[in-house]
Parts: structure tokens; sequence; C-alpha cells
């Protein structure tokens, strides 16, 4: 073959390192591909292991359970609001496995025919207005109303108890629930000491105010709020047991006001972000509640 002034002969070494980049190219797609299928086939090995989710958790005895952020929010009113009307841990355990079973402790705004809210109450049915039902305070305080006048609501079956005041057409379905509401209602009241943990992410500033309405919230009469020296809450109750009450509650409500620890009585615990830390042995603090904010 001739070749013209503009034309050259194959550079044999040219082609060669050609060749040679191309079976480096195959190479490294077959490498790639064989990563890509193991890392699918092998994902559950490689998981990066990762801390509980946020939320809470209660023991009471041998049995442990745990809620979401929004659920613990949701039983923290649930449980307050029964503090409030003076009524016993009894009625805070129905309302709790009543929430479980309506909306699983969510204030959804959606239901059953016009049913909304942590209990699925209904506008037409004379529970309140959409509004005034999404408000979880004011929803828990029209299912206290309604439970005080169901006769024996005192010592009945839970399940008959929340059926008589929600009218259900499952009628059997809260009795499935009631060790649970039993065991946040006993921690959340006092019952249970040390018994709650919780985990917060999100770590915001403190906020003292929160925690002060909280309790004037729920206990005007019976708690007094005072700051330290050192800047810490220092709350002071009518029993053990209100103490115990507002340290759990105060876990819960932690994310809200800045939750750094607490002391109540000789008990402390610290606010993990990747576990749920337990209640230590602690000396007699200057109240029956220590509470510190970042």
């Amino acid at each position: 073959m001739a070749y013209g002034p503009r034309s050259a002969p194959p550079d044999p070494q040219r082609r060669t390192g050609a060749l040679i980049g191309v079976a480096i190219i195959a190479a490294l797609a077959i490498a790639i591909a064989s990563i890509v299928t193991f890392i699918a086939t092998h994902s559950e090995r490689l998981e990066v292991p990762v801390g509980p989710a946020q939320g809470c958790l209660v023991t009471m005895d041998d049995y442990t359970t745990t809620l979401t952020w929004e659920q613990s929010i949701n039983a923290s009113i649930i449980v307050g609001e029964s503090i409030r009307r003076g009524l016993p841990a009894r009625a805070a355990t129905i309302a709790l496995v009543t929430a479980y079973q309506e909306s699983d402790l969510r204030n959804l705004d959606y239901g059953d025919a016009d049913s909304v809210g942590l209990f699925q109450q209904r506008p037409s049915q004379g529970w309140g207005t959409v509004e005034q039902i999404m408000d979880p305070w004011y929803s828990a305080g029209k299912f206290y109303e309604a439970l005080v006048k169901v006769d024996g609501w005192e010592t009945g079956v839970i399940n008959d108890v929340a059926q008589a005041v929600q009218r259900s057409a499952h009628p059997e379905k809260y009795a499935q629930h009631e060790q649970k509401g039993r065991a946040w209602a006993s921690a959340l009241t006092g019952y249970s000491p040390a018994a709650i943990s919780c985990i917060d992410r999100v770590e915001n500033p403190a906020n003292a105010a929160f925690l002060t309405d909280f309790v004037a919230t729920v206990w005007p009469d019976t708690v007094s709020v005072t700051t330290s020296e050192t800047g810490s809450l220092l709350l002071s109750t009518d029993s053990e047991t209100t103490s115990w009450a507002v340290a759990q509650l105060a876990q819960i409500r932690g994310q809200e006001m800045g939750l750094v620890s607490l002391q109540a009585i000789d008990q402390t615990w610290a606010v993990s972000s990747n576990e749920y830390a337990h209640w230590q042995p602690a000396a007699a603090a200057a109240a029956p509640v220590v509470v510190t904010l970042r």
C-alpha cells in the first residue's frame, strides 16, 4: 500500500499500548462489578452499627418497651393531665392503653369518619372542634371527663372501661396494650422509680421556662422551682412519688428544654445521644429533684 505525504505507517507500540489500556479498563470494570455485587449480597454484614433511635424506654420488673420521641411527648401529656386532675395512676393507664389502640400514641389529623387526634375523637359526636381535639392536652382532658363517668372505672377490666368511653367497633382490642400502658403510667406517675431512660440526638439549648411552665401546668400548687447558684433548677415536691413523677416526666421532655442531667432523691441520670443510660446511685442533693440544662 502506498502512503501519501500526510500518512504514516501504523506504530506497533501504540497499538500494543491501546490494547493494554482496553484490558486495564475491562479489568477495572469487572472488579467494580464484583465489589458492587458483594456489597449487594452481603450488605447486612457491612452495615455501620448505630444506637437506638431517639426516644424513651421504660423498664418495669422484667418488662421493657420503647416509644419514639413523638409518642413519648404525647404519653407525657396524657399522664400529666391525669396528675393535674388529681386522678389515680389507673386513669393514666386506661388513657394510655386507649391512645395506643386508637392512634399508636400519635396525634393523627385523620381517621375513620371524622375521627382525629390521640384518642380518635369525633367532632360530630360532641368531643370538640377539630382544632380543639388536635391539642393533646384538650383531648386527654376530654377523655378523662368521659372516663370518670363510667361506673366502676376504678376497678373494672381496663379493656372494658376503655371501650365504655370509646364505643369502638373493635371492643376487644384495648387489652393487647395493657402491659405497655401500665409500665408507662407507673413510671410517669412516680410509682416506679428510676424506670425510664431517653436518647436525645438534637441537643437543643437550655430552656428553663419550658420546664417551669410544664411543672406549673401539672402541679400548680405542690411543686416549686428555684435556681441554684450554679444554674441548676431545684424542684421541691410534696412526696417522693411526686419527685419521681417530676423527674421522669422531665426526662421525656428533656429535648425541649436542653436537658443534660437530673437527680431524683438518691439517683442520678445523664442524657446520652447513643444509648439508654442507666440511673446511678448518688448522694443527697440540695432538693428532691435537681435538673441541669445546657
